[in-house]
């Protein structure tokens, strides 16, 4: 493998410093979680230290969440080429793609199509339609490779009653970045909504929804943008946002609640919190149901006049109105390190690290990856060459997946995954994995290729003895 200029090598270098765990082994599996920058595991380690010693409950600790939740939207929205109100903060990219798949009035008849290649994310919340009576259809689309023949398979599964189509950006199992702004206008041209599985896209190859044509994209924190565990994003076009169902609810979600213009507290005013219970429309006993003030601060629902829906006691009708922006689409229940990390993370990757030059290098290391391996006797490439991101997936003949990744893990130290259903292995192929140890990776897969689990020469291995 051809190594970079000295300037090229300097730049990985320094981003590679700031990546530790790259120091514990050759890193291959960011398709499943990324390395962790110093930047993100700075504001972990000191927020985390700021409750523990001062505590969660203060009014600044709850601006500071504001603020940072802010932050990280609008670095989510730098790397997407879009405006922060069209992003909305979640634990994952399946609560982004849960938030697309239920924000639809569903009917019993309805249907939604996916493709052969998605991951369980996706799946899931699609079955979890099906349950309640939508019809879901699979367009087999092969390795993903053919842009056409993938385009004629979901379009043959398209029906009148085709109310959501759902496909990734770039399948998990194969590699293959599928044709997803033509994906998105087959779905418009249908009458349906679009949703698209960022999981293996954002942070590894350039994204820009709107310009895609989706209503919904949803990505996660800890692959490609480098950030923690239990964070997401979903981006939502405008016509999702005026026209999609709110999947669900809460403080976050919400813009004010007003009752005769009284603010109730929550995430943009500072009222206080309505305290005792919230009764349903006709329940006796409650401050509401005779039209009485009752005690101040329950929540109840009156029944002296028609059509009357809860109010605050004692103020009259209570109106929880959504964030007019992507805000509505928003999970709860945020961990404010957690928030802040996934912010630094991004916005290190886009003012340091730098975007256009991740998007090159990335995708051309992994290019070249898939030629080695290709060239190897026995290795067989199953992502497509012609259509591929930063994920590759290959077979070693005489090995299964897991006798091979056992071997390549032993020998090398390097970490990457297996692909259930399909007794392959993939490796991800990030811009800051040098040159050098990508030759070791496949110096070491030929080695492997050219022996079977049975003649594979073992090296000794070290036992540590109790002192």
């Amino acid at each position: 493998m051809d190594r970079p200029d000295p300037d090229e090598q300097a730049r990985v270098d320094a981003a590679r410093a700031q990546l530790p765990a790259l120091e514990a082994s050759i890193y291959l599996n960011t398709g499943s979680s990324g390395p962790l920058p110093l930047t993100a595991d700075e504001a972990l380690r000191q927020l985390e230290d700021y409750e523990l010693r001062y505590g969660r409950a203060g009014h600044d600790a709850y601006e500071e969440l504001l603020a940072r939740m802010a932050e990280c939207r609008a670095a989510v929205a730098a790397v997407l080429h879009a405006s922060p109100d069209s992003v909305a903060l979640t634990r994952s990219t399946t609560d982004g793609l849960n938030a697309a798949a239920w924000s639809i009035d569903w009917r019993p008849g309805d249907e939604v199509v996916t493709t052969s290649l998605e991951h369980r994310g996706l799946l899931a919340p699609l079955a979890a339609l099906a349950e309640r009576g939508v019809a879901v259809r699979v367009a087999d689309v092969g390795d993903g490779g053919d842009a056409d023949a993938t385009l004629a398979a979901i379009e043959s599964e398209l029906s009148p009653r085709t109310r959501l189509v759902a496909a990734s950006h770039v399948s998990w199992i194969t590699g293959a970045v599928l044709p997803v702004a033509r994906i998105a206008a087959l779905a418009r041209g249908a009458g349906a909504w679009s949703a698209i599985d960022g999981a293996q896209s954002a942070g590894a190859i350039d994204v820009d929804p709107a310009a895609i044509g989706a209503d919904f994209y949803a990505i996660p924190a800890q692959k490609w943008m480098l950030g923690p565990e239990g964070m997401g994003a979903l981006w939502a076009s405008e016509r999702a946002i005026r026209d999609a169902r709110q999947p669900y609810a809460g403080w976050w979600t919400t813009d004010e609640a007003t009752a005769h213009g009284a603010p109730v507290d929550g995430p943009s005013g500072a009222g206080g919190s309505p305290g005792g219970r919230v009764d349903p429309p006709g329940a006796t006993g409650s401050p509401g149901a005779s039209g009485s003030s009752g005690a101040g601060g329950s929540l109840g629902a009156g029944t002296d006049r028609p059509g009357a829906g809860p109010h605050l006691a004692g103020h009259g009708p209570l109106a929880l109105r959504p964030w007019p922006d992507a805000r509505r689409f928003d999970t709860t229940g945020f961990h404010r390190p957690s928030v802040a990390a996934f912010g630094r993370s991004t916005g290190w990757l886009a003012m340091h690290v730098g975007l256009p030059w991740m998007y090159s290098r990335g995708p051309r290391l992994a290019g070249m990856v898939a030629d080695g391996l290709a060239s190897i006797p026995g290795v067989s490439v199953l992502t497509p060459r012609g259509s591929m991101a930063t994920l590759v997936t290959f077979r070693v003949a005489g090995w299964t997946a897991e006798e091979a990744l056992d071997a390549l893990q032993r020998r090398v130290f390097a970490i990457l995954r297996t692909v259930p259903g399909m007794d392959a292995l993939r490796a991800s192929v990030g811009w800051f994995n040098s040159e050098a140890e990508l030759d070791r990776f496949l110096e070491t897969v030929e080695e492997v290729a050219r022996h079977t689990p049975a003649t594979f020469p073992r090296r000794a291995e070290l036992t540590i003895l109790d002192q």
